[in-house]
């Protein structure tokens, strides 16, 4: 695990219009290109845990998105899944990467889906912006890929109202301590020390008063979901579904919406753990993760020599 204060001190800053973006990267240079998307209300430091697990194999890539962690959280500003997944890219593209897999969690996973809806199109000519970003495989962690069997917890349901902003600074240390153990695992809860942490991210920037902003995905995934769920079944590339069961919000349920939907479905479900995999259980997830990508890298050699 790495301490929030050395994952602080050994980022960087990245200039996205007139917005400051906090990102790390690290791992292996001469890896496969691994990009991490965390998830709503936290921040890349999500992946701490997981990072020191999968440095030795991949060049490692992470940003708090736009409103998250450490980044601007601009009051002004409309909290599209569109503009974060053009964050990343412009990114990307900086940092002189072509080919890239994407490893997601809930928020991330529909920025995951539009990255993969302009793959799609970028494949088809349907998109024609002289990107040189292509996608390689995808993983994506407990979210809400279908609208349909999404179950917000209460927090978001009043995030959503017209008092959402109020509701937004009522937050407290204390109520994100209460809604982290509902959605979490019964036997793998955060520590206080995490709480801490996710708490002081949340807080970074004036992060509550722009919370009732961000959570408008969620609206959002209905608008789009003829596009973000088209691109999860039309994918052209492996993908991986890598679930805590126990999660109220995009658990179980979901999965069996994916076995309904995606056509020979790779899941593991992690017995036990709830919406947080990669905090709750990171080295189960990561051999889950690992195995994905001997797997697909194997198909793929196969493939290629048939």
């Amino acid at each position: 695990m790495i301490a929030l204060d050395h994952w602080r001190q050994t980022g960087s800053t990245y200039q996205f219009g007139d917005m400051s973006i906090f990102t790390r990267t690290g791992g292996n240079p001469q890896g496969p290109a691994l990009v991490l998307i965390h998830g709503f209300p936290t921040s890349s430091w999500d992946w701490c845990k997981i990072w020191p697990l999968l440095e030795e194999h991949y060049a490692l890539y992470a940003l708090d998105m736009i409103g998250f962690g450490d980044s601007a959280k601009p009051r002004d500003f409309s909290y599209r899944i569109h503009d974060q997944a053009t964050l990343v890219e412009q990114w990307l593209e900086e940092m002189g990467l072509t080919e890239y897999h994407i490893l997601a969690h809930d928020y991330g996973d529909t920025v995951a889906q539009e990255l993969m809806a302009r793959d799609l199109e970028r494949q088809s000519g349907a998109l024609q912006d002289n990107s040189p970003l292509r996608i390689a495989s995808v993983c994506l962690l407990n979210g809400g890929l279908f609208p349909e069997t999404h179950q917000p917890v209460l927090i978001q349901k009043l995030l959503l109202s017209p008092v959402g902003f109020l509701i937004a600074r009522l937050t407290s240390k204390q109520k994100l301590a209460t809604n982290m153990a509902n959605i979490f695992g019964p036997d793998t809860p955060p520590s206080e020390d995490e709480v801490e942490a996710f708490w002081e991210l949340i807080t970074s920037n004036d992060g509550v008063g722009v919370m009732h902003k961000v959570i408008h995905y969620m609206p959002q995934r209905k608008q789009y979901r003829e596009r973000w769920v088209g691109a999860l079944l039309d994918a052209t590339v492996p993908v991986k579904l890598i679930n805590g069961p126990l999660d109220p919000i995009s658990g179980e349920h979901m999965t069996e919406r994916y076995r309904q939907l995606v056509l020979n479905p790779d899941i593991t479900l992690l017995a036990g753990i709830g919406h947080y995999p990669q905090v709750e259980a990171p080295q189960a997830m990561v051999d889950s993760y690992l195995a994905f990508r001997a797997n697909a890298g194997a198909t793929l050699s196969s493939s290629l020599t048939n």
